[in-house]
């Protein structure tokens, strides 16, 4: 994939990920327009010169809208990157857990789909493009205080598979993005291990320059999730991970 002289979209670009890959594309020569629902973030990301647009992935109103005003503006769009997301702790022993289930779903499951379904006509109409969808190793390997965030990036995977079979011969391509633990939003103080975020944008665009294009991205970090099955280490790490669950508030004490 040509990093320079794209026209790229990242919804969920505020923060985190999302913001590194839009500064790496934008030094690379593109052009890319961000959309989030941080008004105050997309101020400040107006000043460095980015395209900006309000977008809730969880409203179709909004989804329809934030299309049409990015298509008026740049009618050249090759490539959307589904990059929002939410991940919250639950502890399925008590029901309530479900409003959290439900939340983290309408956000990276549907989010994803109303995203892609929204741009999906433009791309093809082009002939060629390309999504990134976001997954996560997490969706190869759960971490089990995060059942649902764990469900719902193991249904965007099985979602870009399918998509990406049925865009073939369109000229559009569809690419995973896998992160690892990166060092975003507070990860590192809960996680050490967690891979600094300059560190993973450099492998990730490295990974996508490549030629051709990885289906997958997959940084170094995140091949041990990607392929415990594989391996034959997957039982032993969700085992692992599985000592986690102590740390559930409702499990303390």
């Amino acid at each position: 994939m040509k990093l320079s002289d794209h026209t790229v979209f990242i919804a969920g670009g505020t923060s985190g990920i999302g913001q590194e890959l839009a500064r790496r594309f934008a030094a690379a020569g593109s052009t890319v327009v961000v959309g989030g629902r941080d008004g105050d973030a997309l101020a400040r990301l107006a000043e460095e010169g980015f395209g900006t647009v309000r977008i809730d992935v969880t409203d179709a109103a909004s989804v329809a809208a934030a299309r049409g005003t990015v298509l008026a503006r740049y009618p050249g769009l090759d490539t959307v990157i589904t990059m929002s997301g939410v991940m919250r702790m639950e502890d399925l022993r008590d029901p309530a857990h479900f409003e959290a289930t439900a939340a983290t779903v309408d956000t990276n499951l549907l989010g994803t789909i109303r995203v892609v379904d929204a741009f999906t006509p433009h791309l093809i109409g082009r002939g060629a493009g390309t999504f990134v969808t976001v997954t996560s190793g997490i969706a190869f390997l759960p971490f089990p205080p995060m059942p649902s965030y764990a469900a719902s990036k193991a249904g965007v995977h099985a979602y870009s598979e399918a998509l990406r079979a049925q865009l073939a011969g369109t000229g559009v391509d569809v690419v995973e993005l896998v992160p690892p633990a990166v060092a975003t939003a507070g990860q590192e103080k809960v996680n050490p291990r967690a891979l600094p975020l300059d560190e993973f944008a450099t492998e990730v665009m490295d990974l996508l320059a490549q030629e051709p294009t990885p289906r997958e991205i997959l940084v170094k970090d995140v091949q041990m999730h990607r392929w415990a099955e594989r391996d034959g280490t997957y039982d032993d790490l969700v085992a692992q991970r599985s000592q986690a669950l102590a740390n559930l508030p409702g499990r303390r004490g």
